[in-house]
C-alpha cells in the first residue's frame, strides 16, 4: 500500500460552518493524518497524509463538506509522505 500526503485548499464559505471538524472526523475514520487549518483569506487549507485510496475518499468528503459548507473550488496535489504528526489536528 502506497502513502502518500496531499495538500488540499478549499473555496467558499467554508469557515465558521465546522468543515475542519467535519474534515476531522473524516480524517481519523479514514485513519489519516493532518490538518486542517483556516487561512486569513477565507479559505481551508487542509494536509493529509495515508494511503492513497484513504486520501481520495476525504478529497472527495471536501468537495461538499458539511452540510453548511458551500465549496466553490477545491484544489489538490499530491506530495511526498511527510505526516506532519500523529492524529489530525484543526487550528
Amino acid at each position: 500500500m502506497t502513502e502518500r500526503c496531499m495538500r488540499c485548499v478549499v473555496e467558499g464559505r467554508v469557515q465558521g460552518v465546522w468543515f475542519r471538524a467535519g474534515a476531522r472526523e473524516e480524517a481519523l475514520r479514514l485513519g489519516v493524518r493532518g490538518y486542517a487549518r483556516n487561512l486569513p483569506d477565507g479559505r481551508v487549507e487542509v494536509l493529509a497524509c495515508g494511503s492513497e485510496q484513504a486520501l481520495e475518499t476525504l478529497r472527495d468528503w471536501l468537495r461538499t463538506g458539511t452540510p453548511q459548507a458551500r465549496v466553490e473550488r477545491l484544489q489538490c496535489e499530491w506530495q511526498p509522505y511527510a505526516p506532519p504528526g500523529d492524529g489530525f489536528e484543526t487550528g
